[in-house]
């Protein structure tokens, strides 16, 4: 396994979901992990969860679209620890709808957490990995971020959003030693997705439904693009930046 033994993590929305299974995984490979979500809750149970395997974490109460908690909690962490070694921009919610039925405070709300967020919070702590000259950014897009999704309006602009943002990152800070990539996660098993599923007046077709969209027929599961995340935070990822990694099942290969 890769290891990340010695380094310091700081991955948002950790709370539930893929942010949770990053932090566990980077925590099982070395990592002091910053486990940072709105939620207290969901973050102190994924603290007490890494406490419990053997590893060591801390939860940091952080809402991304407040700018200066964003700064005021880089300015704790530079304190306390350090330069992050790898920061993971998680925090993301979705939204079904077209644009006709997608209010503007909705869209407001996506583009608030998903993208302004994810500024925030790189504009609060790249500046001391760049000082230090090493480090590992990833955003969390999605394959709606690579391609359209009918009913995903507001979700797919942000996220189509978070794929450029990394890109031009990346570009900006090439020599820089600090490598800026994004994961596209196709569908997969998370609080959100189950939730939606329960909506459904029949969740087990909906299941089937939502599980064919992937070719190999499947949904994924958290702790499989927690393993993509944990290579490109690891050492063995050095020559890799500016990447928008799909971990889709197959999901943009083509038609299926």
């Amino acid at each position: 396994m890769f290891s990340l033994a010695g380094k310091t993590a700081l991955v948002t929305g950790a709370g539930s979901g893929i942010g949770a299974a990053i932090a566990e995984t980077f925590a099982t490979a070395g990592a002091f992990v910053i486990v940072a979500d709105v939620n207290a809750v969901g973050g102190n149970a994924t603290v007490e969860e890494i406490i419990r395997s053997g590893g060591q974490a801390m939860f940091a109460a952080l809402n991304v679209t407040d700018e200066t908690g964003c700064a005021s909690l880089a300015e704790r962490v530079q304190a306390q620890h350090g330069p992050l070694d790898i920061l993971v921009n998680n925090a993301g919610v979705g939204h079904v709808g077209t644009v006709l039925t997608t209010s503007g405070a909705d869209f407001d709300r996506l583009y608030a957490i998903n993208v302004r967020g994810a500024f925030n919070v790189t504009k609060a702590f790249l500046p001391a990995m760049l000082a230090r000259g090493r480090g590992s950014v990833i955003n969390l897009s999605s394959t709606a971020g690579l391609e359209g999704l009918k009913d995903r309006l507001a979700y797919g602009v942000t996220k189509h959003a978070i794929t450029g943002f990394t890109r031009c990152l990346a570009l900006d800070h090439a020599t820089s030693g600090v490598r800026i990539n994004c994961l596209c996660p196709g569908r997969v098993e998370t609080p959100f997705v189950k939730a939606r599923l329960a909506e459904y007046p029949d969740p087990q077709a909906a299941y089937r439904e939502m599980s064919a969209t992937q070719a190999n027929g499947r949904m994924g599961q958290p702790k499989e693009i927690a393993a993509a995340a944990l290579y490109l935070a690891s050492d063995e990822s050095s020559f890799v930046t500016g990447s928008a990694l799909a971990i889709d099942g197959g999901w943009t290969a083509g038609k299926f």
